[in-house]
């Protein structure tokens, strides 16, 4: 049986007041932020030899004992799951996800998820994610189709979580937003946080965190346009927030006013992770991969030509 891993973190001037799941996420980064809170709500992590929530404030001075123990054997069994692999070496696989396909186990969906389609074609899957997550370093939402980076040993895990904290991989998605936008390129800025009332959602909000969305118009369509858009940073649900509040929503987004009855009803949330840019995790070679553009999207495109 594996050793516990333990980690001893001390609290200084410039992490205080920092709840304590997000200064432990920053200092071991490897770890989700749902295995803390679970670690803390088991009392694997202490604070002063004392167990604790995660929305306590640290102070300058705390002890935080961190022991992380090792995973069980993964308890979900491989299963048929369409996506493609694009590509695949000994460290990582880049695949194209189906819209539709939910990533990773959650309630409604225990599965029938992607997780399970990686379990069944890849020999080898990391583990620092936990048993639900093996693999995953980023996520795409249920709706949304496209590009993905996984993780096939724990090496090439922590280095990319690194990548992704650090900005150092760049995404481009292709989206069709409401109406035609004034601009040809563009930036939104805000400050996302969670719905104050609807607690599934994101909203633009003060208190939020910082959100930067880059865009360049591909093509102007009837009452619509399609857009390459790059987010800088990674909030929840950024793209579909920062469009929804310039008054152009992503086509198709029940939950941001995507759904519209002046314009020929959308297959889907048209939303496409279409192209990513990193650097190898062990080779350090620049890489760069492309998911071709979902054929509903290109129908879509040629209705909306039409008028």
């Amino acid at each position: 049986m594996k050793n516990k891993e333990k980690h001893l973190l001390k609290v200084t001037d410039e992490d205080a007041g920092k709840r304590l799941d997000v200064f432990i996420k920053e200092k071991l980064t490897e770890l989700s932020r749902n295995r803390i809170k679970n670690l803390i709500e088991e009392k694997f992590i202490l604070v002063n030899q004392k167990d604790s929530k995660p929305s306590y404030k640290v102070k300058i001075g705390d002890e935080i004992k961190v022991e992380i123990p090792p995973e069980s054997e993964l308890e979900i069994k491989p299963k048929e799951v369409p996506f493609e692999i694009i590509y695949e070496d000994d460290d990582i696989a880049v695949i194209n996800k189906p819209a539709g396909i939910v990533v990773h186990p959650a309630p409604g969906h225990h599965n029938d998820t992607l997780v399970h389609g990686l379990l069944l074609k890849l020999k080898n899957l990391s583990g620092i994610g936990g048993k639900i997550r093996p693999g995953i370093v980023h996520r795409l939402d249920k709706d949304t189709s496209g590009i993905m980076l996984v993780a096939k040993n724990d090496f090439s895990h922590k280095k990319l979580v690194e990548a992704f904290k650090e900005r150092k991989i760049s995404k481009t998605y292709l989206a069709i937003v409401y109406k035609n936008l004034e601009n040809k390129k563009g930036k939104i800025e805000s400050f996302i946080g969670r719905h104050p009332v609807h607690r599934k959602k994101m909203a633009v909000l003060k208190e939020g965190r910082l959100a930067i969305t880059l865009y360049e118009v591909k093509e102007f369509l009837y009452k619509a346009t399609v857009v390459f858009a790059k987010p800088v940073t990674g909030r929840t649900h950024q793209l579909r927030v920062h469009f929804s509040h310039i008054g152009h929503p992503i086509l198709g987004d029940p939950v941001y006013g995507g759904l519209k009855y002046d314009i020929p009803k959308p297959p889907r949330l048209m939303l496409h992770a279409y192209k990513i840019f990193f650097k190898h995790p062990r080779t350090l070679e620049n890489m760069e991969f492309i998911a071709p553009i979902p054929k509903e999207f290109e129908k879509y495109i040629e209705l909306l030509k039409k008028g």
